[in-house]
């Protein structure tokens, strides 16, 4: 007798639309393990911008970035993000190591070197996974696909206390233009652009909480988990 699949809830949107938090939550209530896939992002993008005699690897020399990004020594541990034995949780979280992750997600060889290692994130009892195309790429057979958005404004809020509580400075201004800047690129890149998966629950969140956006989608997941049982 096989075993039956692995469950898998994909969240995706845009930068600061509160993917994160909820995708988090979610898994922490079903017992889930959990894949922030725009950390592996980061990681790669400070690895580069830390890279030897303080000579980051150039953006248009792929290959070296594909390198960087294949041999990560990564891993997680609840909230907290390892790069080797480091705690890198906050410092990936900077604009600039976050400007430059958005580049460097652009580039087809980076993304189909980390390809792997966020199949390898699905495990039982079962995976919540958070990015920009876990439902169109990585995981496109999940059993519940939701796209979470949205408004620059809310989300340049958002993202404004997210900077300023971790002890970074932070400009509104300059942070909706780098979200707006962010998006046309997210959504215009030939490799994997941002977008609604098919079949995605869309949930845009600027006047929900946190909560609510959570019990929405924990109730997605229950009644497709339901429906799933019925036609077994």
């Amino acid at each position: 007798m096989s075993n039956p699949p692995i469950p898998v809830i994909t969240i995706d949107g845009p930068t600061a639309s509160g993917k994160g938090t909820v995708a988090q939550r979610v898994a922490q209530h079903l017992g889930f393990h959990y894949l922030d896939s725009g950390a592996l992002y980061r990681l790669t993008a400070l690895s580069v911008m830390r890279r030897a005699n303080g000579n980051p690897i150039p953006l248009d020399d792929e290959h070296a970035l594909a390198k960087a990004a294949e041999h990560l020594h990564c891993h997680f541990s609840g909230a907290h993000i390892f790069l080797a034995n480091e705690d890198v949780s906050n410092d990936i979280r900077a604009e600039a190591v976050g400007n430059l992750a958005s580049k460097i997600a652009a580039i087809p060889t980076v993304r189909q070197a980390l390809y792997g290692l966020q199949l390898s994130f699905r495990q039982h009892p079962g995976l919540v996974a958070d990015g920009r195309d876990m439902g169109t790429v990585i995981f496109p057979h999940a059993g519940l696909k939701v796209f979470l958005t949205a408004s620059v404004e809310a989300r340049a809020l958002r993202r404004y206390k997210q900077l300023i509580d971790k002890g970074f400075s932070a400009n509104m201004e300059d942070l909706s233009k780098d979200l707006t800047e962010r998006d046309a690129r997210d959504s215009n890149r030939s490799s994997a652009p941002l977008k609604a998966a098919e079949g995605a629950y869309l949930l845009d969140t600027s006047a929900m909480t946190a909560d609510q956006a959570v019990a929405q989608v924990l109730e997605w997941y229950a009644a497709a988990k339901a429906l799933h049982a019925q036609s077994e």
